[in-house]
């Protein structure tokens, strides 16, 4: 038999479920709550917890406790790499019509805030090891920020790497103020005649930050997806590695393999 807790909690998830509660609606308070169900307002306290968890609902400081808007769910496949290497020779106008993260959510150009900052870094001893440098050697670091205009949160927090002396070529390539940039990365590189031969991606989970969770909005409890991608030329040179984190509640990743017949 259900605990106490366990039975509001119940009730209220019905009630959002049924959308008896709608999304941005307040739910009465704590007090009101205990006076409806007949329990004290810890108890109350501790059902709220638990729908806060499962991000149901989310509490504003000093507002009170309001069911939660759903967010805009991001599918990365593995198939937007080829899909991006297809379009990374298209003519600018038609690159500046969709990028990589409308081609995860289905939003337009128009839906999305985009930020882009830069600098130079030296290379410590993992990425100086990942892209068969000397440690200290220049990087640009770029870290992007994407969003739909609607929502506050981020899609992603990305940190992304390049080799200077690799791009340094082209000065755009160093030049925040140029981004968003249509076609990405892969249109980037090959302004700079690098064509990618493969990409690496090693994908873990973890409890975030709580840096992460306050950038990403995250409900109490849920975990971020980390993905590390490196980018391969033909001649099996790594040219780009980035650092993924994803919102482990509206992210879904799908991974096709074509398989040889016998």
């Amino acid at each position: 038999m259900a605990v106490a807790y366990e039975q509001i909690a119940d009730d209220l998830r019905r009630s959002i479920r049924a959308g008896e509660l709608a999304a941005g609606d307040r739910l009465a308070s704590e007090s009101k709550l205990a006076e409806q169900y007949r329990k004290s307002v810890p108890t109350v306290r501790q059902a709220l917890r638990v729908l806060q968890s499962e991000g149901l609902i989310e509490k504003l400081h000093g507002r009170g406790n309001f069911v939660r808007r759903p967010r805009t769910v991001a599918k990365r496949t593995n198939s937007r790499h080829q899909w991006e290497k297809d379009r990374a020779r298209e003519p600018r106008a038609k690159r500046l019509k969709t990028g990589a993260t409308e081609h995860d959510t289905g939003l337009g150009v128009q839906d999305l805030v985009f930020l882009a900052s830069y600098r130079e870094i030296k290379a410590d001893d993992r990425l100086a090891e990942i892209f068969c440098v000397p440690a200290g050697s220049a990087l640009v670091e770029r870290t992007y920020r994407t969003r739909y205009a609607a929502e506050s949160a981020p899609f992603t927090l990305v940190t992304s790497y390049l080799v200077r002396a690799l791009v340094e070529e082209n000065p755009d390539l160093l030049d925040e103020t140029k981004e968003p940039w249509p076609g990405g990365t892969q249109n980037q590189l090959f302004t700079v005649g690098i064509e990618l031969g493969r990409i690496d991606e090693k994908v873990t989970a973890r409890p975030p930050s709580p840096e992460e969770a306050d950038e990403l909005e995250l409900p109490p409890g849920t975990s971020v997806i980390v993905l590390q991608k490196i980018s391969y030329d033909i001649n099996d040179r790594a040219v780009e590695m980035s650092d993924v984190v994803l919102p482990g509640d509206r992210t879904e990743m799908y991974f096709t393999t074509p398989l040889e017949r016998w």
